[in-house]
């Protein structure tokens, strides 16, 4: 076997120290979701909870592997946001922003850590209120929790992408809520937030992806976004926009001064992780971003939103496809929920039926082929309450 092909197979789930580090990550970003939420509050301000999500990490990361003799990468893989009601995602607005919470606000909390480039990430959602959630805002998070219970059991192997596209919908539907477009949850790998084998939110003709097939030892971020509203969101303004990715493929010579000196402080500091501009000199990365999105050096995420009184539910985890069976490694419990609306529908309670976990007869490696529904068969049933969306999985 040559280096490369060694190298290649050390990266996957069959080490030992690969899981190890998924889950390392998982706990910090765990524990840091923990720390977020209490935090949103009446009165908070939303770039001090983005930063103190991303300060955990920073400070728990740096703690980790400090005596090894190779230097090893960590940190946030994926700056802390904090949207608010009908605001879809991707919000972790400036220091001067004076942007705060307020009583009743729906909050969707979405971050990630990695070490050694694996990467964790999860998504919550959280109404700032005492008592438990009801009408369309417990129908809403109802919708996005039960189909990301829905999403768990059908990402396995032997089964296809386009079978979590279509049960999440219909999930969505029995909620009377919306799948939101152009989310897509994607494999993640070392250094890669966006693997190529995709999750499709919602088939349009704008978004396509080619169809795959969970495998054996891959690693997913699900992301689930359901709405009240049309679930077709809108970018308003581009000057909220304030997370990018470096395009690693792409080059150009830039004219700007000041876009030469923030490209070259993105380049040391966040050459592959997705970074916010807030950890950069304000004044000058406001010139300088413009001219590297333009020119396709940065990838932006913009923030995107609904119709003003429409909620927005986000939720995300992320998910070892253990030879054992399906490993979430990444959530958060959610508040009591009351939802409008239960689940009927006998194809979606069987699906919050399946187990995650596969009991296997004999040892030995599974055998390519069908083995999506031999899993399901020999899978130890763990039925979920469909009427409060599967919240007791979120607590495992």
């Amino acid at each position: 076997m040559s280096d490369d092909e060694r190298e290649e197979k050390e990266l996957d789930l069959t080490s030992p120290e690969v899981v190890t580090k998924y889950k390392n990550a998982a706990e910090i970003v765990n524990k840091a979701l923990q720390l977020v939420v209490p935090a949103c509050k009446p009165g908070a301000k939303i770039v001090d909870i983005c930063e103190k999500g991303d300060s955990f990490i920073r400070e728990q990361t740096g703690n980790m592997y400090k005596n090894v003799k190779k230097k090893i990468e960590r940190g946030v893989a994926f700056p802390t946001c904090v949207s608010v009601n009908n605001t879809v995602c991707h919000f972790s607005p400036l220091a001067s922003d004076e942007s705060v919470l307020q009583e009743g606000d729906m909050v969707k909390i979405d971050m990630g850590c990695h070490i050694d480039g694996f990467i964790a990430v999860v998504a919550h959602t959280h109404v700032i209120q005492e008592g438990p959630v009801t009408g369309r805002a417990a129908d809403v998070i109802a919708a996005a929790n039960t189909a990301a219970e829905v999403a768990l059991r059908l990402v396995r192997p032997g089964k296809k992408n386009k079978d979590v596209t279509e049960a999440i919908q219909k999930v969505a539907a029995a909620y009377d809520c919306k799948i939101v477009e152009g989310v897509l949850s994607h494999q993640l790998k070392q250094f890669v937030i966006d693997g190529n084998k995709v999750v499709l939110s919602v088939p349009s003709p704008e978004t396509r992806v080619d169809d795959a097939e969970f495998e054996e030892n891959e690693v997913y971020a699900i992301d689930i976004v359901t709405s009240t509203g049309d679930g077709k969101p809108r970018l308003l303004d581009e000057k909220q926009t304030t997370i990018y990715k470096r395009a690693v493929d792409k080059n150009y010579h830039l004219k700007m001064k000041a876009s030469r000196f923030i490209f070259s402080e993105i380049n040391q500091k966040f050459p592959i992780m997705p970074f916010s501009a807030r950890a950069l000199e304000e004044k000058r990365a406001r010139l300088g971003l413009v001219e590297c999105v333009n020119h396709d050096l940065l990838q932006p995420y913009p923030v995107l939103h609904e119709k003003p009184g429409d909620y927005v539910a986000h939720i995300k985890f992320t998910v070892l496809l253990m030879p054992n069976g399906s490993d979430r490694i990444t959530s958060h419990p959610l508040q009591e929920l009351q939802p409008t609306k239960t689940i009927d529908d006998p194809e979606i309670k069987a699906w919050l039926a399946l187990g995650t976990k596969t009991k296997k007869k004999g040892g030995g490696k599974k055998k390519k082929g069908k083995k999506g529904d031999k899993a399901e068969e020999s899978a130890e049933a763990e039925p979920m309450d469909a009427t409060n969306g599967a919240a007791a999985a979120a607590q495992e």
